[in-house]
């Protein structure tokens, strides 16, 4: 398996640190308001990444953490007349309703920010006696970043291009405008920890430090996050954490790409802003999943309607294709005992396929193609009266089924009953297209019996009713089925 680190700036086989065993940090959220699309995204990458790395026989150890004392968090408790606590607590477990529909597993640790908070301040006087960080008057305490040596590397940037556009800010009292804080002290109104500088709280990046070493073992095998941690957060934690231990903090850096929203940069001020619940009530949770694995995960994707209801159909065709198998799998087996090379041969290719998309980088685009070719072969032989009753191609149709639930395992698509997921979806449709279905299925009704008394005239009028309401009639052997348009 390869993944592409973000440290040496290419792919590299993985191999953890201890044989069969892999370590795994994510940053987590900033508990202050409910998720958006992009985190969805990072959760949904690395979820796939622990269900692959367990699919390939490894013991995972995740830990994704939570902060939750933040600046962000206090200015939310302050306008909303509640403790940071509860702030903190409500969206957490908004994050895990979220994750929860979304397919995302929880993590095997998940850690609170200030659960750490003795740690936290044992790692800053370290790095003060080590010569790294210094406190100031007030009771800041700033890391040195000129006294690390490697500062910079993960990001790629020069130290000296860094310096030429950073500032001292007003109340700042640090050596140089690079440094960064370790120990903010604390202002009036809000949440302190006693310590050897007087009464503060952690800053933002001394956090994952702690948690990390606390609960995995350093080296990690590997560390992830949205690109948009790069720097400042993972270039400070490499440098804290280095600095104060002297041993690597990661061997794998991964990080998965931004979430546009028509092609421009998601953020409140743009009114682009898209929450997962939002998200959610106009479409079923596995099409969101399934639109954000259609990308490279290290590749920006751009979230549009167009796009998620492209997704959206794909998903749909496919599990139309399920459904039919569902089917053709409880019709008796038939007598033609010979083979389909050619067929069991494309087969072989598709399953290969998967692995080795799966195993170059995490490439779920490409392996959700090898499950659309899946479906297209399944579809040909479904279609093919003669191939139906070759016992070969039966076989393949039988392992198509089997491999599907195998990578619903990893990818989390493709698990639900077909039968519900078609009727979930066609509810949800309506909705988002205001289409009454009470009156389309008493329109259908009456269309059924217009036909069963062979009034044509009437049942093709009804049909136009329906037509103009966005409904698409089949009329099938089994009877009259109908999709929205």
């Amino acid at each position: 398996m390869y993944l592409y680190n973000s440290l040496s700036r290419k792919k590299e086989e993985f191999v953890p640190g201890t044989p069969g065993k892999v370590s795994l940090y994510t940053c987590g959220i900033t508990a202050y308001d409910y998720c958006h699309i992009g985190h969805a995204r990072s959760s949904i990458v690395f979820d796939v990444l622990v269900r692959y790395l367990r699919h390939l026989g490894y013991e995972v150890t995740f830990v994704r953490n939570f902060t939750d004392v933040d600046d962000k968090i206090i200015t939310r408790a302050k306008a909303d007349n509640l403790l940071c606590e509860a702030v903190a607590s409500r969206f957490i477990a908004a994050f895990h309703e979220d994750m929860d529909r979304l397919g995302v597993h929880r993590a095997d640790v998940e850690p609170k920010a200030t659960d750490y908070i003795p740690d936290m301040i044992a790692l800053c006087a370290t790095l003060v006696d080590k010569g790294f960080a210094y406190a100031v008057s007030s009771g800041d305490v700033y890391f040195r970043v000129r006294a690390f040596s490697g500062y910079g590397r993960l990001s790629g940037r020069n130290i000296d291009e860094m310096r030429a556009g950073a500032r001292i800010l007003p109340g700042e009292e640090k050596e140089d405008p690079l440094d960064f804080a370790l120990w903010k002290s604390a202002k009036p109104g809000e949440p302190f920890w006693d310590s050897p500088w007087g009464p503060g709280r952690p800053g933002w990046h001394i956090e994952c430090s702690v948690m990390s070493e606390r609960e995995l073992t350093l080296p990690l095998d590997i560390h992830g996050g949205g690109q948009d941690l790069v720097f400042p957060h993972h270039e400070n934690e490499i440098a804290q954490t280095e600095a104060a231990t002297g041993k690597t903090l990661a061997r794998f850096w991964l990080h998965n790409g931004f979430v546009q929203v028509n092609s421009q940069k998601m953020s409140k001020s743009l009114g682009n802003f898209k929450t997962i619940r939002d998200l959610l009530k106009r479409y079923l949770p596995e099409v969101v999943r399934f639109f954000l694995l259609g990308r490279h995960y290290h590749s920006p994707i751009d979230f549009t309607e167009e796009a998620l209801e492209d997704s959206e159909k794909n998903l749909k065709r496919m599990y139309e294709t399920l459904l039919l198998l569902q089917q053709e799998g409880t019709r008796p087996a038939p007598r033609d005992g010979s083979s389909h090379a050619g067929l069991r041969d494309e087969y072989e290719r598709l399953a290969c396929g998967w692995n080795n998309a799966m195993n170059d980088d995490l490439n779920t685009a490409a392996a959700i193609g090898h499950c659309n070719g899946l479906m297209h072969m399944a579809n040909k032989i479904l279609d093919d009266k003669a191939l139906l009753r070759n016992a070969g191609c039966r076989e393949i149709l039988e392992k198509i089924r089997s491999l599907i639930a195998v990578w619903n395992g990893v990818l989390g698509i493709l698990g639900n009953d077909p039968q519900k997921f078609l009727d979930d979806l066609k509810v949800c449709r309506a909705g988002r297209h205001s289409i009454n279905l009470t009156e389309v299925d008493g329109l259908m009704q009456k269309r059924q019996a217009a036909r069963a008394a062979r009034d044509f005239a009437a049942a093709d009028a009804l049909r136009r009713r329906l037509t103009l309401l966005g409904i698409e009639v089949r009329d099938t052997p089994e009877g009259a089925v109908w999709d929205i348009a």
